[in-house]
């Protein structure tokens, strides 16, 4: 009886972890995950660090399987950097919620890329969660919190 007692007291502390998507300055994010559309179709992995409660700053990488722009192979690889604007107070938002648009400045092949896009993320603990990105680039996956 004490082990069940245990068991469920963990696993009730667990649930009780907070989960906050968006703590401002200094908090850390890295994303992994699938490139559904935009440049191409492919694997995407970013980085991003709060500057402040709306501001983030990253980078990103996004290798493409197909759909290259222009039918070009070397447009597979888009390397850039990001800003991104956090409305997760704006909105007052749950804290296991993000909701942050913003812009990817980079190269792509031989050639300028830029893409915009509005995000989405939800931890289910405090380190991992899932997000989303649409825009003229558009992602699915998973989200670590540092």
């Amino acid at each position: 009886m004490k082990k069940l007692f245990f068991a469920f007291s963990i696993l009730f502390a667990g649930s009780m972890l907070s989960a906050q998507a968006w703590t401002g300055k200094g908090d850390q994010k890295v994303q992994a995950g699938l490139n559904a559309w935009g440049y191409g179709t492919g694997l995407t992995g970013t980085y991003d660090y709060g500057l402040s409660n709306l501001v983030s700053v990253g980078a990103g990488l996004n290798i493409y399987f197909d759909g290259y722009r222009n039918n070009d192979i070397d447009n597979n690889i888009f390397a850039f950097g990001r800003v991104n604007f956090h409305l997760q107070d704006a909105l007052q938002l749950p804290e296991k919620w993000d909701v942050y648009p913003g812009v990817d400045l980079g190269v792509l092949g031989r050639d300028f890329g830029i893409g915009v896009h509005i995000g989405a993320r939800y931890f289910f603990t405090e380190k991992w969660g899932a997000f989303a990105e649409v825009g003229n680039n558009g992602s699915l996956g998973v989200s670590f919190n540092f």
